[in-house]
């Protein structure tokens, strides 16, 4: 009988720094075959990443009603803790709304069919839900908020479609809701506008382009991804190569991307983003008083997932993570050991916020979730890949250090800051933690990040 040698054996005689007595663990059975991975069955687009290639501006009949109550509350419509002389002026007209709301026909969503349709109707019924909840004065809202069937039973209809949750997400504000600068150019960080706002403030539009900026600086990230996952084997001769200059790649693409985070300290007052802008985002998981949110003519609607919008929804950030092979969940034995604190972030947080991205970017994920070997695996057996893919992982651990500079200038140190000039602040549990707009405890969250990312490196 013949002794076959495998691939990873036969690179250990040639190559320095490869052990074959660990060939098993690189050849844990993946689910799927390498190099069958084509992103764009997961509505990821070469040129546009996980942006469509342009989004639906506008429903047709008879779906205008939704689209004019949506128009009709820009502007006009205004925070419930709002007490400003010129959000005052406008609570009688934001009342009329409201009503108007509730007195809306039920429609049917059998006529929405093709993805650009689904993706503009969940996004004009998801924003026009957040106006209504977070304008609605404190009186109305006990003992639960009640969303009206006018836009609860459509926009559950639609979510199961998308397999996305009821409940604004990034996906609607930033993946959903812009338009091309100039439509004879194609789309760029510097070709796209968003005009669609809650607040009306600058702050408000900063946040979605810079959100839009990492999200199409992202796109080369995928490509790196794509190369990889359809490599036959990683670990042949011509192989490592590649793997070698795309992490070189990779380790500049997250260094431009932190160079993008740094933006929000020049273009974002933190006031603003804290008192005004993210408040609209909210869900009902996440505002100091946890009122619940019934959706009407909607059957156990209790289990819905309705935590808010929240940049942690960003798949091209979890991809990343998942191509490093970073353990948020802290299921391998690396080092150093997770802190106690570590441990008592929420470990499914990750898991959590995809299910509130579309479907098919869900699926991407669980897609290259299952490939085998990782790109980790890879580098901790030749030891040529271990030092780009540890520069690579640092450089990510640098991207989160300064996240967490940006998140307590801008939530943590803001939640016990004086609002700003006629804002009310809603009365809080002194000793709960400051929470995200998708519901987490933020600080212990993007700290156990941070540190599930360092220990990714390869010792």
């Amino acid at each position: 009988m013949a002794f076959v040698v495998s691939p990873i054996h036969l690179l250990a005689r040639v190559l320095p720094g490869v052990s074959s007595s660990v060939a098993d663990d690189l050849f844990e059975p993946s689910s799927h075959e390498r190099g069958s991975f084509t992103p764009e069955e997961f509505d990821v687009h070469p040129q546009t990443g996980f942006f469509p290639a342009q989004p639906l501006r506008k429903l047709v009949e008879p779906y205008g009603v939704w689209e004019q109550t949506l128009r009709d509350a820009r502007g006009v419509v205004t925070l419930w803790n709002d007490r400003s002389e010129e959000a005052v002026s406008k609570k009688p007209e934001g009342d009329r709304w409201r009503s108007r709301v509730r007195e809306m026909p039920v429609l049917s969503t059998a006529a929405i069919h093709e993805t650009p349709q689904l993706q503009r109707a969940h996004m004009v019924l998801a924003c026009t839900m957040h106006f209504y909840v977070h304008s609605l004065p404190p009186e109305e809202k006990e003992p639960r908020v009640r969303i009206p069937r006018s836009l609860a039973v459509p926009l559950v209809e639609i979510s199961k479609l998308l397999r996305i949750a009821p409940v604004l997400t990034f996906a609607d504000v930033v993946l959903w809701n812009w338009e091309l600068v100039d439509p004879s150019l194609p789309l760029s960080s510097q070709n796209i506008k968003y005009e669609d706002l809650f607040s009306g403030v600058e702050t408000e539009r900063q946040f979605y382009m810079i959100s839009a900026a990492v999200e199409l600086k992202g796109v080369e990230m995928l490509k790196i991804f794509e190369d990889f996952y359809n490599i036959p084997d990683p670990t042949a001769f011509p192989a490592i190569g590649k793997i070698a200059s795309d992490l070189v790649q990779l380790k500049k693409i997250i260094e431009e991307l932190t160079e993008i985070f740094r933006l929000i300290r020049t273009t974002l007052d933190p006031n603003v983003f804290y008192w005004v802008v993210r408040l609209w985002w909210s869900g009902a998981k996440n505002t100091p008083s946890k009122i619940e949110w019934l959706f009407e003519g909607v059957p156990n609607s209790a289990v819905l997932d309705i935590g808010g919008g929240s940049a942690g929804q960003s798949s091209v950030m979890h991809a990343l993570d998942i191509f490093l092979d970073v353990d948020h969940k802290l299921e391998k034995k690396r080092t150093p050991a997770p802190s106690a604190n570590n441990q008592k972030s929420e470990l499914g947080f990750m898991e959590r916020m995809r299910r509130y991205m579309p479907g098919k970017h869900r699926e991407y994920l669980e897609y290259i979730s299952s490939m085998r070997p990782t790109v980790r695996d890879v580098a901790k057996q030749i030891t040529t890949l271990a030092e780009p893919y540890n520069d690579t992982v640092l450089a990510l651990k640098k991207l989160r250090d300064l996240h967490i500079q940006i998140v307590a200038l801008y939530v943590v140190t803001r939640s016990g800051s004086t609002p700003i000039p006629g804002i009310v602040p809603e009365p809080k549990d002194e000793e709960e933690p400051v929470r995200g707009t998708g519901g987490s405890a933020v600080s212990s969250l993007l700290k156990a990040g941070r540190d599930a990312t360092a220990r990714a490196v390869l010792q």
